[in-house]
């Protein structure tokens, strides 16, 4: 696999520069990182806070091969496990909070945006683009929850060493992408390290409605599955598309 990487002292955002950008001939993943990112984004209208020569920024643009539209979500969970399975190798208790940000406990440590291009029906141009906490010590925005590896570990870490982490992680699941027969895989891999995958917690709803709940399944498609506690001995379930349910911290 030809990788191509593209370091940039400053810009507005990582996806926004992949997005004008065009692969040499046999580049097949291109990731790019700044230092400062004036203007990240993450999913929705939500921003990404991001201190300057503190954490990682990046995007990787890639093509995948042979992903139906429909089955667009294995990429989400795909690049999910490579951050999980990556931080993991410096401090325990990593999780998957649905869709894809990366939780320690009840802090989010990590967060992606998405982007893929259809094309005749199928996934064609995909840029992931990844804010990870690594070495901020304070948070300025009124995020409710963030954290860094710093804050956990208790001392700074070599961020080209973790950015070299990250990048194996991801390169092997995006080869694994390119064959369908692991797909299945992925997906019970990414279910058994979902963020609250055992117990009852509160949820709240779009409209506002509060319930309780525990986390029944994530279907193929990306919505996610809940088991609300309607009484005593009583239960249903109800599916949920991203932004219409909240999970209450």
């Amino acid at each position: 696999m030809n990788i191509h990487h593209i370091r940039l002292e400053e810009v507005d955002s990582t996806n926004n520069y992949l997005q004008g950008y065009r692969p040499s001939p046999g580049e097949d993943v291109t990731i790019v990182w700044t230092e400062v990112q004036t203007a990240g984004r993450g999913c929705d209208t939500n921003s990404w806070e991001c201190e300057p020569y503190a954490n990682l920024a990046f995007s990787v643009l890639f093509h995948p091969k042979r992903i139906p539209a429909a089955s667009q979500f294995i990429i989400s969970m795909a690049n999910a496990l490579a951050l999980r399975d990556a931080l993991s190798a410096y401090v325990e208790g990593i999780t998957v909070k649905w869709p894809n940000d990366i939780y320690w406990k009840d802090y989010k440590m990590a967060g992606t945006l998405i982007e893929p291009s259809l094309q005749q029906g199928h996934v064609g141009r995909c840029i992931i683009g990844t804010g990870i906490n690594v070495n901020q010590k304070q948070f300025l925005s009124d995020a409710p929850n963030p954290i860094s590896l710093a804050n956990v570990c208790g001392h700074m870490l070599d961020r080209e060493e973790v950015a070299q982490e990250v990048t194996r992680h991801l390169l092997y699941y995006i080869t694994l992408l390119d064959d369908p027969k692991s797909w299945e895989d992925i997906r019970q891999a990414y279910k058994s390290v979902l963020y609250r995958r055992e117990g009852i917690h509160p949820y709240q709803t779009s409209d506002g409605t509060k319930f309780m709940a525990s986390l029944h399944t994530v279907e193929d498609n990306g919505s996610l599955v809940l088991c609300e506690q309607t009484g005593e001995n009583t239960s249903r379930l109800r599916k949920f598309s991203f932004k219409e349910i909240k999970f209450i911290i």
